[in-house]
């Protein structure tokens, strides 16, 4: 019965780094699908903002997975940030020229 829970942790060990870069990855596939859909007359600055969404999530959820790898490269939890904090201000301007269409 002992060697289950070690298996159980071990393998929450290499799942947590896949688990924690899944938030990140499934906003940046979001921006993907709206811009994929999005075909039509709208402006640049919307598809633009899309696009780079799409980007710095798809770069959060890479350096985030490495972070949860080595937890004690701080430089990875920085960039995580940044390029989270990066996608969301490109999500936000998208929204705005969106309403501006409509």
């Amino acid at each position: 019965m002992g060697k289950c829970v070690e298996l159980s942790e071990e393998f929450e060990k290499f799942m947590r780094p896949i688990r924690n870069a899944s938030s990140p990855g499934t906003l940046a596939a979001l921006c993907l699908t709206a811009f994929r859909l999005g075909t039509g007359v709208y402006p640049l600055v919307l598809k633009l903002g899309l696009l780079l969404g799409a980007a710095m999530f798809l770069l959060s959820a890479f350096f985030i997975f490495f972070y949860s790898i080595y937890p004690t490269w701080k430089k990875l939890w920085s960039g995580t940030a940044i390029f989270f904090l990066s996608g969301l201000i490109c999500l936000t301007l998208s929204s705005v020229a969106l309403l501006f269409t409509l």
